[in-house]
């Protein structure tokens, strides 16, 4: 009995971790289909063994442990979650098993892979929103949903109503943001139920306004003032209302009719516009669901099937590599096109080269391919036992096969990195660092001008913007005469910034903005930082071994070499200007700046180093200040768990008076 119940302890531990990082930190670890598996497995232990059921089993509780990030908001209805059946003989045995009792007609929709939320509406205008959290107390996160365009703020009748609905993320849009954020160099989403969820609870809902989130309404959770006979009948009058509601909607009277719109849903999964992680099954009528009743944790009446994950057999015909646009190179196995969830595919990632040598894939090898989370094909493994010799192991690339520059292996990525500067795979994403805030701050030379001036092939890389004439622009959708004049001058004004500004600006790797502040303070001008050595560097406090390699390898490749000669030649300035000390009443104190303030970040820094303190991106124990501006977010919240002191922008100013 000791290994049942440790067998027990191992699994609650594991789906609890699992969990924790899916709801509350918006990342997946293990696939859906993995985690329903191991919920399955204890869900049969303690069924066998209910004396052993724990306290904190995820099987004791409705949903996730709500975060402290937002007010709390107490449901009138509990949000319950559903009980999922991964069979579809569980299905007809579920439908068979009420039917003995009952004679109802059933719902069939889709079980929408996203956030649910409660929208309650007082004499018919929007008033407050909650996320689900454990299904009795969720977040307030009204303001963020108000910025979802399908959620109606006042309906056309004055009734008190609250209703339950999915946030979520479209495939189209969950593209375009992963797109984005890898211009930018940040983490991509894995997939749209995380992102609408991080989408959703962020601090600023500016922010989740540009995130073009969408929701479909699916319940009535109450309303007093009308009887309604059917869930059916419901979402009728919720689309009279003016709501987003579920496309896919079916209504079936026999267990053959239900079998067969879940088999028609999942061959249909792949042409959906949203992602769904399986098809729910619910009692129609009100009266019959009241009869049935619930759990704690689930109601009676209705059950969802899910998908399980998709795999065919198919032969790689050829393995070619892809470069991002942060400049890792990724290996693509191409192979004979087979049709999973929905659609066709003859491609799939292999992640990286090391994921090739563990999995032994080879070209010609048939492998096993399967869609991680219906979304994003993958090979699994190899078929080993169908080798005839033919087949050919991948060489691992040694220079970029777009620009040709040396390839940097990236141990703390497992991934093999273009490091030339002026490779066009790369330079999107370079230029829009280059002119950002952070680095070189022109003004008005944003991510869609950028896009705009490399499709008409005005620039290629960073030096050409110091390269751009009036009649270049002038005549650009949304530029004019006005604008192109504007823009010039920001470009002029940009070559006389600080040499940190333009070291930053290069993107060197793990060089940030600080370390090139403290790289500008330790060579006086651009040549002797483009001579220095390994060792030299090294020894440079806040720089060390690793940072000293990448700035000697990004500085030895030839690509570099001719883009400084270029910026030289349109006079960009070269040299280290020295921070004026004015007192050291900041000495050995560190400042973190976060939120919106009245001026760039830039110049509160120079002021705090002028007094020989320290900027740092990061809040932590031995942050000294945190100066704090409007819409301050997960910066603040960290500060003043740590018993960081923060300032606003008057109690910064008191401080260098």
């Amino acid at each position: 009995m000791e290994d049942i119940q440790k067998q027990i302890q191992e699994l609650v531990d594991k789906l609890n971790y699992y969990s924790h990082v899916y709801y509350n930190e918006d990342n997946n670890v293990i696939s859906d289909y993995e985690y329903d598996m191991l919920m399955q497995d204890l869900k049969n232990l303690e069924r066998k063994y209910p004396q052993y059921i724990l306290p904190d089993s995820p099987t004791q509780r409705v949903g996730s442990m709500i975060m402290n990030t937002f007010n709390p908001v107490k449901h009138k209805i509990k949000l319950l979650s559903l009980q999922d059946v991964f069979k579809l003989d569980d299905v007809r045995a579920y439908i068979e098993n009420i039917n003995k009792d009952y004679t109802t007609e059933y719902v069939v929709e889709t079980k929408i892979d996203g956030l649910s939320v409660a929208l309650e509406y007082e004499k018919g205008v929007f008033v407050r929103g909650a996320t689900r959290g454990d299904g009795i107390t969720g977040e307030d996160v009204t303001a963020n949903l108000k910025t979802i365009k399908t959620i109606p703020l006042k309906l056309p009748e004055k009734i008190d109503i609250t209703v339950r609905g999915e946030v979520f993320l479209s495939k189209e849009n969950f593209k375009k943001l992963n797109d984005e954020k890898e211009i930018y160099g940040e983490p991509i989403f894995a997939n749209p139920r995380n992102a609408a969820s991080g989408s959703l609870r962020q601090q600023s809902s500016k922010t989740t306004a540009k995130r073009n989130l969408d929701i479909y309404v699916f319940n009535i959770q109450e309303c007093t003032e009308k009887n309604f006979s059917s869930h059916y009948e419901g979402l009728l009058y919720l689309k009279k209302l003016g709501f987003n509601v579920n496309p896919c909607v079916y209504k079936c009277k026999t267990v053959d009719e239900i079998i067969s719109k879940i088999n028609y849903i999942g061959e249909q999964r792949g042409d959906l516009s949203f992602e769904m992680d399986g098809a729910v099954v619910k009692v129609d009528s009100i009266k019959i669901r009241e009869e049935l009743g619930e759990t704690s944790k689930v109601p009676k009446w209705a059950v969802a099937y899910k998908y399980p994950p998709e795999a065919k057999e198919t032969k790689i015909k050829e393995i070619i590599t892809q470069v991002g646009r942060t400049g890792v190179i990724t290996p693509m196995a191409l192979f004979e096109t087979i049709r999973l969830a929905g659609s066709n595919v003859s491609k799939a990632t292999l992640h990286n080269f090391d994921y090739i040598k563990e999995k032994d894939i080879r070209i010609g090898d048939y492998v096993k391919v399967q869609k991680a989370g219906d979304i994003i094909p993958e090979v699994v493994e190899s078929n080993k036992k169908r080798r005839d010799g033919t087949e050919i192991e991948v060489e691992v690339p040694t220079v970029c096969p777009v620009c040709g520059s040396s390839v940097l292996n990236d141990e703390e990525e497992v991934a093999i990195r273009c490091i030339g500067i002026e490779c066009p795979a790369q330079q999107l994403r370079s230029i829009i660092h280059f002119a950002s805030k952070e680095a070189m701050n022109i003004d008005g030379l944003g991510p869609a001008l950028l896009e705009l001036l490399i499709k008409e092939k005005l620039i290629s890389n960073i030096a050409d913007i110091y390269y751009i004439g009036f009649n270049d622009i002038v005549d650009l959708d949304r530029m004019g005469v006005r604008s192109a004049n504007n823009l010039l001058k920001a470009i002029i004004k940009s070559k006389e910034n600080s040499l940190d500004r333009l070291i930053n600006g290069f993107g060197i790797r793990h060089v940030g903005k600080n370390t090139a502040k403290v790289l500008a303070k330790n060579f006086s001008n651009m040549d002797e930082l483009q001579n220095a050595t390994v060792f030299q560097l090294a020894m440079i406090n806040e720089v060390g071994e690793v940072i000293a390699q990448s700035i000697v390898d990004f500085f030895s490749n030839p690509q570099t070499l001719d883009l400084i000669a270029r910026l030289k030649s349109a006079g960009v300035n070269m040299n280290s200007s020295k921070t004026e000390v004015v007192d050291n009443r900041f000495e050995g104190k560190t400042f973190v700046i976060t939120g919106t303030l009245s001026k760039p970040r830039n110049e509160f820094s120079d002021i705090i180093e002028s007094h020989l303190g320290k900027v740092s991106g990061s809040v932590s124990k031995n942050t000294s200040y945190l100066l704090a501006g409007e819409e301050a977010g997960t910066k603040l919240d960290k500060a003043n768990e740590l018993g960081v002191k923060v300032l606003n922008e008057e109690a910064f100013n008191d401080l260098i008076k």
